[in-house]
Formats: structure tokens, sequence, C-alpha cells
């Protein structure tokens, strides 16, 4: 089966042409094709298939093979993979099915190439029961949780996926993978979740770290740099419009009544055969 590697922000996935090759071909595959060493190596898998609701749909694997609902980096890359390959009409805007529901991507093209990608991911989720998170109330903000005797202050929302948000006072405030994985399988989030470890620079600027549900650490992700923009804005710590530093690249947030922007490039990296 032929692929093509891309990233997004140092987030890395292999994207497939669902139209020429079956799904329960590539998903028996997709451990053994994500690992670093005995595979290709990435932090997911994409396949592009019909819609009946949109012009394209997106099947999103974690690395461990998990189906998850959305990835921000990952529809930018598919999106730039879907226009170039010509698997749809060559047009600048276009939506795309998820099991997240129908996102909207809208690119800067230059000579048939995809320079630049602004997906927007809709219908945020803020109350426990729809994200899920074993709390009471209306909202998951400023919560505690207890990791290894320590109390931390979460925020959690649902944006395409379940996002943890930890607001740090310094950097080096948390050990990344120890907390992010514990957070990650916490009996509180009945289907895991991603966890974002955040520190406010200004209130346009911030950093971000990321623990991802199903991938472990990875450079960045998109659904959780939006999920850090969001709730950081909903507690009054940064403007609706921010950058947002990853360890693999910078992105753009902004902040909207139903919706929040991401903004962005991908890159092909290389292409194969598995």
């Amino acid at each position: 089966m032929k692929f093509t590697k891309m990233q997004g922000a140092g987030n890395d996935f292999l994207l497939f042409d669902g139209f020429k090759y079956k799904l329960e071909d590539i998903v028996p595959k997709i451990k053994k094709m994500c690992d670093r060493r005995f595979g290709v190596g990435g932090d997911g898998i994409m396949v592009a298939l019909p819609s009946e609701s949109s012009d394209i749909k997106m099947y999103y694997y974690n690395s461990d093979g998990s189906q998850g609902e959305m990835c921000g980096n990952g529809i930018r890359c598919f999106s730039k993979f879907v226009y170039e390959k010509g698997i749809i009409p060559k047009k600048d805007k276009f939506t795309v099915e998820t099991l997240a529901g129908v996102q909207n991507v809208n690119l800067e093209t230059e000579a048939g190439k995809v320079k630049k990608i602004e997906v927007e991911i809709v219908d945020p989720k803020f109350k426990p029961e729809e994200i899920p998170v074993l709390v009471e109330g209306n909202d998951v903000f400023n919560r505690e949780i207890e990791i290894d005797g320590k109390k931390i202050k979460f925020s959690t929302i649902y944006l395409g996926v379940p996002h943890t948000i930890i607001v740090m006072n310094k950097e080096d405030e948390f050990d990344i993978n120890d907390i992010g994985s514990k957070i990650e399988v916490h009996p509180l989030f009945p289907k895991k979740t991603n966890v974002n470890f955040i520190y406010i620079e200004n209130n346009k600027r911030l950093k971000i770290y990321t623990w991802e549900r199903g991938a472990g650490r990875t450079l960045a992700c998109g659904t959780g740099s939006c999920s850090a923009g969001l709730v950081a804005n909903k507690l009054g710590l940064v403007d609706r419009e921010v950058e947002v530093i990853t360890e693999g690249g910078d992105l753009k947030v902004t902040v909207l009544e139903k919706s929040v922007l991401l903004q962005g490039g991908a890159e092909i990296t290389f292409e194969g055969e598995f």
C-alpha cells in the first residue's frame, strides 16, 4: 500500500487514499507502521474516504491502533493531501467529515500547492457528562486532581476529543511524561484524556507541552492547541487570538463564539510503500 508521510508542527502521520485501499487492510497494520524502529514511524494514520455529508471523510487512528474522533494537526495534513493528490476537486474551501462532526477547511494555495491551512474546529463542549469527566457542575474549569499526593489544578473541555489543560507557573513545573501519562488514564476520565501543559508568556502568546491520549508525548497537538487557547481565554489569561508555541512549530489560534480557528502549515516529508 502506498502512503504519504506528512508532518504538521512536528506531529507526523501516514496518509492513505481510501478510494484505492480497503480500511480493513490498513487498520491491522497501524501499530507496526507507526513503530519508529520496526515500521515507518508516526503519531497516527489518516485515511481519505467518500462522505455522504461533506466533500471528503477523514478516518483517524492513533499510533497504538485506537481510533480518534479528530486531530487538528492531522486534518491540516489531510487537507493538503487530498487537495494536492486530486482526491477532491481543486477548491480552496471544503468540508471534512470526522467522528467529531463536519470541519470547515480554508486553504491558501499557490500554483496548485497548499501553503497554509485554516481549520474551523466546531462545537466545543464544556459539560462534564459530554466530555466525559466524572465531576459535578456545569463545566470543568479550575478543578483539582491528586497525582502522587500532589494536588494539581486542571480544566477539561471536549474539542473533537477530550483535552485537559494544566496552567504552569514556570515551564519546568511538571514532568510532562510522568504526570501526563498518569492523568491520561486517571479514573476521572472514563474515555481517557489528552493532557496539555501550558505556560502563559503574555496575553497574545503561550507555550504548550503535549501528552496525547493513545500516542504519548508528541511535539504538538492541533486540537490541544485550540483547547489551550480556548481555556486560557475563558480563564482570562489570553486574548481571543493567540500564538501557540508547540515543541514542533508555531500555530495561530482564534477563539470564536462556537468554534475555534486553527491556522498553520503542513509538509510532505516523503512517500513510500508498506
